[in-house]
């Protein structure tokens, strides 16, 4: 695949948006009760004995989202997909304000760092900053995801 985005075509402050996705309520409750079964993540009486007032849905599920907005992005660009090599963990997760049903998401993702792997000179190592947005682009979730991608072969 000629058009592969390798690591050293990676440059920093390179980025991307993604999305958009509404989040139901039904599958806000589906979630939250399997796992994050925590009252007001499954009820609006339960939710508006706290700061919440309404349901919520889990910072779990809204991470979850991203990946299934950021995933579905890179499908669409098959040869940043066939570079991935996927990620080593996430940086500075932060739930920032609630994310309700019938909220609708979007996100981007800028590189903020890229070094050569010590250990294995076959990938380079992608810090990126990700933003996730609600309808009224403000923003609900922002975390560093440290990714692996393939280096060029000599």
């Amino acid at each position: 695949m000629d058009d592969i985005l390798y690591f050293e075509d990676i440059e920093i402050g390179d980025s991307f948006a993604f999305g958009p996705l509404t989040l139901s309520r039904e599958e806000t409750i589906a979630f939250a009760a399997e796992f994050d079964p925590q009252p007001f993540h499954l009820s609006d009486e339960a939710a508006a004995t706290t700061h919440f007032r309404t349901i919520s849905a889990s910072g779990w599920h809204t991470t979850a989202l991203f990946m299934k907005m950021f995933v579905a992005e890179m499908r669409k660009q098959p040869g940043r997909q066939a570079a991935s090599l996927g990620a080593m963990g996430v940086d500075e997760l932060r739930w920032l304000r609630p994310v309700r049903p019938g909220d609708t998401l979007r996100g981007t993702n800028e590189v903020i760092d890229k070094k050569i792997s010590q250990s294995r000179p076959e990938m380079g190592i992608v810090r990126n900053k990700v933003t996730l947005y609600n309808q009224k682009d403000e923003p609900v979730l922002t975390m560093c995801p440290i990714a692996m991608w393939r280096t060029r072969p000599a």
